[in-house]
């Protein structure tokens, strides 16, 4: 028995197979960001809530602590990519602006997400202003 309609099995509809991946990269990325994002506050309370700026680019000078902000910030940026994608790609009827809005979307993270890494890599690697 095939819980296709009639005209779906005349007309070869069926799934386009591709949502299977993007919906696997956002649940992989969600689990990522508890992980660091929890790491990321840890590591805050740890430091303390009166910790000077010198005690926390110290922090950020430890290449464990400089590679694991540079993950929270990559991943933060495609796991918000990917879900904001989708609220796009629903919502969005005009196919026109929706690939407008997609392409603004991708290019706001990008550079959002560069900003963020070139400010973990400037302090990490002591640059001064």
């Amino acid at each position: 028995m095939s819980l296709r309609s009639p005209l779906g099995r005349v007309l070869g509809l069926g799934s386009a197979k591709g949502g299977s991946g993007h919906w696997y990269s956002q649940r992989v990325t969600a689990v990522a960001l508890v992980i660091l994002g929890s790491w990321f506050i840890a590591s805050l309370v740890m430091l303390g809530a009166g910790a000077s700026h010198a005690a926390v680019t110290g922090w950020l000078h430890s290449p464990f602590s400089a590679v694991m902000a540079l993950l929270l910030v990559a991943v933060t940026a495609y796991h918000a990519q990917l879900g904001l994608q989708v609220v796009f790609e629903d919502y969005i009827s005009d196919k026109g602006t929706r690939l407008v809005v997609l392409v603004a979307l991708k290019f706001a993270l990008v550079v959002a997400a560069l900003i963020g890494i070139l400010a973990v890599l400037r302090i990490a690697f002591g640059a001064q202003a």
